[in-house]
């Protein structure tokens, strides 16, 4: 059931899903970066949230009466109500949690340093970004017992290198976290990304017995497994749209990796930020690799590319 109430400060209605204990709050745009949504459930025992996207800012008592925060990985939107939060216990996938724990860590995570100082300010006055060292590490098949609501987490990694989708049970909700089946497609450009742990994760996601899946961004909530798979295999199927540009992009003429990465493989020719040369250059080096694996690009010994 989906409602609407509208929250005291200036952030307007909140539109909202419930399913038995397991609420859902949809951020700004269903959640479109750099909002997200946000899930919480409500144990006899404890009150648990997963993630924190900039949304919990604006629910006030229900989400600040929050015990337990559950991490599905360690990005700035999606730590951006922890601050609210200074009592409550954080757990995060044991292969994020120095990026929770320190600026130092989370940084190490994007592979951005030389970017470092620009980005601390951009997260700490769009994201009220503070680490939790005081957060604790899990790991695959974890579960937290809230009182007639249990969590558990399926290791799922790819997006980042703790990325892990979490489980609410008994009402089978799953939260996808950034395997959010965006038109953009999957997001594997920080350091600690992996596009073949990626390619695995999206061939595991459906066997998770799930009733309701939730992504972070942009789609919300899904109740109809076709519709979920169907969307699913659409994202599933911009790795290999990435791959055959690539592919395309060679065939025109042999190139370097700078040459390719001028060229974009995630985003817009000529798009820039602080992230953009780095992740695109990440991006592309792993399709490159699995190309030459397969022997269907080789590379000089100048580092030159060509479609074979």
């Amino acid at each position: 059931m989906s409602t609407a109430f509208r929250n005291s400060d200036t952030h307007g209605p909140i539109q909202r899903a419930d399913f038995g204990r397991v609420s859902v709050f949809f951020g700004e745009k269903n959640g479109k970066y750099p909002d997200g949504n946000q899930v919480l459930v409500r144990g006899t025992d404890t009150r648990a949230a997963f993630d924190t996207p900039i949304v919990a800012n604006h629910i006030g008592a229900e989400f600040d009466a929050t015990e337990l925060v559950v991490m599905g990985h360690v990005h700035e939107d999606h730590m951006a109500g922890l601050h609210r939060l200074p009592a409550a216990s954080v757990y995060v996938h044991e292969a994020d949690l120095p990026a929770a724990q320190s600026w130092e860590g989370m940084i190490a995570a994007f592979g951005n340093a030389e970017y470092a100082s620009e980005t601390l300010l951009k997260f700490q006055r769009n994201f009220f970004y503070v680490p939790r060292p005081d957060a604790q590490g899990y790991v695959d098949g974890a579960t937290w017992d809230l009182g007639q609501s249990r969590i558990r987490a399926f290791h799922m990694p790819g997006h980042t290198a703790g990325h892990s989708v979490l489980f609410a049970e008994p009402e089978c909700v799953a939260f996808t976290g950034d395997i959010d089946l965006t038109g953009f497609g999957p997001y594997y450009g920080d350091a600690g990304s992996s596009l073949a742990d990626f390619r695995r994760s999206l061939a595991r996601l459906p066997e998770i017995p799930a009733k309701v899946w939730v992504t972070s961004h942009h789609r919300g909530v899904y109740t109809d497994r076709e519709h979920f798979q169907r969307d699913l295999a659409a994202y599933a199927a911009k790795l290999d749209e990435r791959e055959q540009r690539l592919l395309a992009l060679l065939r025109e003429s042999p190139k370097t990796l700078a040459q390719l990465v001028d060229l974009r493989l995630l985003y817009p020719p000529g798009y820039e930020g602080l992230w953009v040369a780095n992740a695109e250059t990440r991006t592309i080096s792993q399709h490159l690799a699995e190309l030459l694996a397969d022997g269907r690009v080789e590379v000089s010994e100048d580092g030159v590319y060509r479609a074979g």
